[in-house]
This record gives structure tokens, C-alpha cells and sequence, in this order.
């Protein structure tokens, strides 16, 4: 149907009016129509295009929501790696940090553009003549998730951009968040739906943007603030970082509205503790401010450290710390039979969640901070996600309280293990058996359905569909992750097993020295005692676990039920690569990925990762709060690692080189 030319007229006029209307709204802040006049005028346009279809185009505001749900998200390479960055804690690390830019651009002072640092999801907006084209998640910084439908459900996310100076490429970068006022009404109306209330806004962004159907991500109230540039073709990048910011804001895209430039440190420490002291004022949750170089010609200079920029720094805010009172104290079983006591907390809200518990890790660490049932203990979330006790406030402390002792031994101690022991085998690590939680195995253990690991292969659908909140779709579901779970690797299935002394790493040395279970099962302990970084304690520990008849049993059963593992000829079928040779321990935190995908890379590259430091060791990568290990490294002159040098080794092929020169110039003694 030819379209006249008055409706296409009035549906370009249309248009430019309700993107007028979502600039003044969510860039501007300053609306000039009601909900309900804006409803009109999309509705208008909605029906427009639909009496004339060829109306319609990606970037009509009607288009936002149309995608079919996704079978899962593909992956994308960001045309520019989107970094992350460095912390500092204390003003004693911003000192440190603002000095070493001072003498590395040889000037006194330097100017900075600050910003809230947004706690929620990044994001990177592909646009391509002005048109929006892609949205991808972080992901490990070189590729992220391809989550473009969800997006364009975001109305503060212009579908085109503004203006006559809009670039043919422009690669966007910014943060998808949730504010207070909307989280509020989103978990209200979670529970009155009797759905599961989202613990903080943070989890809450997240877990909306990466639902599979975009319907669902339209229906939650999503924001984005954006704060950088990627990739830009056909325009120079702005001079400055503020620069940037306005030129972003001209192109309709939200900024934050507490950006400001500031000069010398003084000034930047005094608008942390302002913005420190007005945090729980604002309508958006924040975990600190970041600091950038203002001047993109002196950001150049300064150029990047692996895969964080020199010229920039997060200032974090302290943990969130809270004063609760412990009302018992419970004992784990973990899978070996150990036991581990847990503080059960009177529920308090720390850090956007509500603790309810905390563990004590030990007896000792029982006895060091003297915790005791009834005491009022402080509490925070270690590096934001532990829950953890930090001391007690023994002026609070009741009359007649008692020095908690840990008992030898607790009630159904053989099925609690029974239990533990079963999550590990089903874990992420292990064999990796999805939806196979505790509260299951726990179910399945007390209905006397699975008592060893061999059991799980045993299970039928209409049996599981039986037991209590299971329904058939749930049991055929897990019935196929346990198929899938069949065919691990040998590695895994040792981690799985659990055998005491036995982790990941010395799993994976097994794995690779004897290259088939039989030959470990059959190793005497001096043979055992031969691979790296095992010692006595742990080969007799593995010795003892194969001479057990029932566990060797529980291998015969597993074969006989179908489960299966790669196994290769030992030594000298492991991985080659240019760290061959090398001898690796990973400790500490790292922020751009997980310690898995890093140990998964260090081995593809040939080297054997460890768990302890050793004379034999010839290099630690050490993340966020590396302790000991680190330091027993630095003792014996290993060579340490920091994520950013880390990173360095990953992308620079000379970066490798320079590793083995050091490693191999260690005095012989060192790394034999």
C-alpha cells in the first residue's frame, strides 16, 4: 500500500517529538509532558505504522521491544577492549596514585574529571550512523555478550543519536543500573507476583539484562549513565574527559549529572569524603568515585597497564560494616567430615544484602576472636561478597555468656557428609552438574534414593518427579544435565571424587603425570610422591583413599553406569606451549576474570598451576589480597605477577620471553 505523503510526514514529526520527549526525561532530567501525553503520542505513531508497515524502521521508537526470546546469547568482539580499572582504598593509595602521574607527566599539579562509580552492570553501545546497531556486555574485555534486544527495551538508551555531527562509528561505554526508587517497585512487585525478591539493585540490573526474552527486560526499570567512548570512526576524540561527557550528552545519551573537573589532590580527596558523606542521599546506589586524567592528549602519555588505563583510578568507599547480635552457632559438615561453625545471625542489611549467617571458619579463629552465642558482633561482606565476622563488641556482651567449644562430633555427621560430598562431586569444578543444588541432594540423600556419587547415575525422571516441589519438567531437565555430566574429563573426576588432600590443582597433577585412573589407583606412594607438589602427607592420603574397597567400588560402578573420561599417556601427552616447563601458583583476587579461566589459560600456554609455593616454582600471579603466598615468593626470589602484568603475558608474545629469561636465571638450586 503506497503511503501518503501526510503520514509520513506526521510520522517523522512524531518521532523527532517523543525523541525530544526521552532527551528531556532521561538526559535533561527535565520533562515538559505527563506520562499520559507521551502514551498518546506513541500510540499515535504505533498505529501509523501499523496501517503502513513500510512506515517502520529500527529506529522508530515504537521498535524497542519485537525480538523473540533467545536461545542464549551469542558472543561479539568490542571493536575497542573495554577496560577496567585499578582500585585504591585509602587516601594514602590516591596519594600514591596522583604523585606517580605528577612525575610521570612532570607537572605539580593535575586536573581530573570525577564520577560516581555507578554499581551496576557495564555496557558497551554500538552505534553506526547514528543509528543503534549492537549492546554488548564486558564480558572478559575483549568479548562480551550480544544482549542488543534487551537494550533497545531501555528507553534512557537513545535508538539514534542526536544532531549533525553525529560520527559514522561511534562505540559508546557506559553502565546499566537500576536506581533505589525503581528496585523498591521492582521487588514489590516480585512479591506481591510471589516471585523471588532480588537481594540488591546491582543483582537486580544484571539479572534483567541477560533474561532471554526481552519482554521481561522491558518490564523492569532499567537506566544506563555513560561515561566513555571506545571505538570512533570519521571525528577526532574530544580533548578532554569533559569534553567527552558534554559531547556525549549533545548526542541524547544520559550522563551523570554529579560529574565535575577538579584540580590538584587536595580537591579530589575532599570530593571523596564529600561524596562519601552524601552517598546514602543520592537515588542510585554507589561504591566509590573515578578519577580520570581530564586531558586526552596527557591520557595518551599515559597510555594503559595491561588492561586498566594509567590515567585512572577508582577511589572505593570502606565496606559497609553492621552491628548485629549472634543468635546460635551451627556446625557444617563439609565433605571430608570436617566440621566447619557457622554464626546464625539476627538478619541485617549489609552492603545491599541481607546476612543472616556468617562462618567462623574454625575452632581456632572461634577461640582468636572469642564469639560467643548471644554476643553482638560486627559484620561486613568481605571484598563485598563474604559475609564474615569482624569483631565483637564485648561492651554489649550479656551476663553469663560462655566460651563457644566446637563439639568432636554432631548428629547424622555420616549423612551430612554423605551430602557435602555429593554437591562436590555435582559441582561447577567437579562434574559440573547443573541444578543438582544442596537442598536436592539433601532431599535425594534423606529419601535414601542416592547414597554415593554412582547413585545420580542410577536416577530415573518418574522417580524424581515424585519427590516434593520436583515436577516432570524439573526431573527431565536434571536427568539431562546428568547425561550431560557423563563424559568429564580425568582431572574432574578426581576433583570429584574427593579424595582428602586432593583439590583442583593436585587433580589436575595426577591427571597429567600418570595420564589414566588405574595407574594412580595402582601407584605405590613413592610413585605418587614423584609428582610435583605432592609430598608424603598427601600421597599417603591418596594411597589410602584407593586401598578403601568401597571406594574402589564406587569407580566400578561409575564405569558400569556409563560415566566416562579422557585419558591420555601421561607425561608426555600434556599440553605444550611456550611456558612449558614452567611452574605456576595462582593466588589473591583477579578482577577481569576468573581464577578458572586464568589457570585454564596458563595451561593451554604449557605451564603446570599449583597450590603451594615451592622452591620448584617459578612464577605467582597474584590478584587482590595475595597473603602468604605471595610473600613466601617474594622470600625465596620467585618471580610475582600482578594482574596487570599478568594481562601484559597474555596479549604480548615478548612479554613471554622476558618470563623465561627471569625464570631461567634463577640459580639452579632455586627451581629444582
Amino acid at each position: 500500500m503506497p503511503i501518503p505523503e501526510a503520514a509520513s510526514r506526521r510520522a517523522a514529526e512524531l518521532r523527532r517529538e517523543i525523541d525530544q520527549h526521552n532527551y528531556r526525561y532521561y538526559v535533561e532530567d527535565d520533562p515538559t509532558i505527563s506520562d499520559a501525553d507521551y502514551d498518546r503520542l506513541l500510540g499515535e505513531l504505533e498505529a501509523l505504522e501499523q496501517q503502513y508497515p513500510d512506515l517502520i524502521d529500527a529506529a522508530s521508537p515504537t521498535q524497542r521491544v519485537g525480538a523473540a526470546p533467545a536461545a542464549q546469547f551469542r558472543s561479539v568482539a568490542h571493536l575497542r577492549p573495554m577496560l577496567s580499572l585499578n582500585n585504591v582504598f585509602d587516601e594514602e593509595g590516591f596519594g600514591e596514585f596522583y604523585t606517580r602521574l605528577c612525575h610521570e607527566l612532570g607537572v605539580d599539579t593535575l586536573e581530573f574529571v570525577v564520577e560516581p562509580k555507578l554499581d551496576g552492570l557495564a555496557i558497551s553501545l554500538l552505534y553506526e550512523q547514528g543509528v543503534l546497531v549492537r549492546a554488548a556486555t564486558r564480558g572478559d574485555g575483549a568479548q562480551g555478550e550480544d544482549v542488543t534486544a534487551n537494550v533497545r527495551t531501555i528507553r534512557a538508551v537513545p535508538l539514534a543519536l542526536r544532531g549533525d555531527d553525529v560520527p559514522p562509528l561511534l562505540e559508546v561505554r557506559g553502565e546499566i543500573f537500576i536506581d533505589k526508587a525503581g528496585f523498591a517497585a521492582l521487588n514489590a512487585a516480585q512479591s506481591v507476583n510471589g516471585d523471588k525478591v532480588f537481594a540488591n539493585p546491582r543483582n537486580a540490573a544484571a539479572g534483567s539484562l541477560r533474561q532471554l526474552d526481552p519482554r521481561i527486560t522491558a518490564g523492569r526499570p532499567l537506566s544506563i549513565s555513560c561515561y566513555g567512548i571506545g571505538a570512533i570512526e570519521g571525528t577526532e576524540r574530544p580533548p578532554s574527559q569533559a569534553a567527552t561527557l558534554s559531547w556525549l550528552r549533545q548526542l541524547g545519551l544520559r550522563v551523570s549529572n554529579e560529574w565535575q573537573v577538579l584540580s590538584g589532590r587536595s580537591a579530589c580527596v575532599a570530593s571523596y569524603r564529600d561524596m562519601a558523606a552524601r552517598r546514602a542521599q543520592l537515588g542510585y546506589e554507589i561504591d566509590g568515585l573515578v578519577y580520570k586524567v581530564n586531558s586526552t592528549a596527557d591520557q595518551e602519555r599515559l597510555g594503559y597497564v595491561a588492561r586498566a588505563p594509567r590515567w585512572a583510578v577508582a577511589f572505593k568507599f570502606p565496606p559497609d560494616e553492621r552491628e548485629t547480635r549472634v543468635l546460635a552457632i551451627d556446625v557444617q559438615v563439609g565433605r571430608t567430615g570436617a566440621l566447619t561453625p557457622v554464626a546464625r545471625l539476627e538478619p541485617v542489611f549489609v552492603g545491599g544484602v541481607t546476612i543472616t549467617n556468617a562462618t567462623l571458619h574454625n575452632a581456632d579463629e572461634i577461640r582468636r576472636k572469642d564469639v560467643r552465642i548471644g554476643d553482638t558482633v560486627i559484620v561486613r561482606r568481605a571484598g563485598d561478597v563474604i559475609p564474615e565476622v569482624v569483631r565483637v563488641v564485648t561492651a554489649k556482651r550479656p551476663a553469663g555468656t560462655e566460651p563457644y567449644v566446637l563439639p568432636a562430633s554432631v548428629n547424622d555427621q555420616d549423612e551430612a557428609r554423605r551430602v557435602q560430598a555429593i554437591i562436590h562431586f555435582a559441582s561447577r569444578r567437579a562434574l559440573d552438574i547443573e541444578g543438582l543444588g544442596a537442598k536436592l541432594v539433601a532431599q535425594l540423600v534423606g529419601a535414601g534414593l542416592v547414597r554415593t556419587p554412582a547413585d545420580l547415575f542410577a536416577l530415573d525422571a518418574e522417580t524424581l518427579a515424585g519427590l516434593e516441589r520436583m515436577g516432570e519438567k524439573s526431573a527431565r531437565n536434571l536427568i539431562a544435565a546428568i547425561d550431560r555430566s557423563r563424559s568429564t574429563t580425568l582431572d574432574r573426576l578426581l576433583h570429584g571424587l574427593g579424595i582428602p588432600e586432593v583439590g583442583e590443582a593436585t587433580a589436575a597433577s595426577l591427571a597429567r603425570h600418570f595420564g589414566a585412573l588405574d595407574r594412580i589407583a595402582g601407584a605405590p606412594v613413592a610413585a605418587l610422591e614423584a609428582v610435583e607438589d605432592i609430598g608424603p602427607v598427601v600421597a599417603a592420603s591418596i594411597r589410602s583413599w584407593f586401598d578403601d574397597a568401597a571406594n574402589r567400588e564406587l569407580i566400578v560402578r561409575l564405569r558400569a553406569l556409563g560415566v566416562n573420561w579422557t585419558e591420555h599417556e601421561g607425561a608426555a601427552a600434556a599440553a605444550t606451549g611456550p611456558l612449558d616447563g614452567l611452574t605456576c601458583v595462582l593466588t589473591g583476587t583477579l578482577e577481569d576474570m576468573t581464577r578458572d579461566e586464568a589457570k585454564s589459560w596458563l595451561e593451554a600456554q604449557g605451564a603446570r598451576v599449583t597450590s603451594a609455593v615451592s622452591k620448584k616454582t617459578d612464577f605467582v600471579v597474584a590478584g587482590a589480597e595475595a597473603g602468604s603466598r605471595r610473600t613466601k615468593a617474594e622470600s625465596l626470589g620467585i618471580a610475582v605477577l600482578d594482574e596487570a602484568a599478568f594481562t601484559v603475558l597474555r596479549e604480548e608474545p615478548a612479554a613471554i620471553g622476558r618470563l623465561l629469561d627471569v625464570a631461567q636465571s634463577r640459580p639452579a638450586g632455586d627451581n629444582g
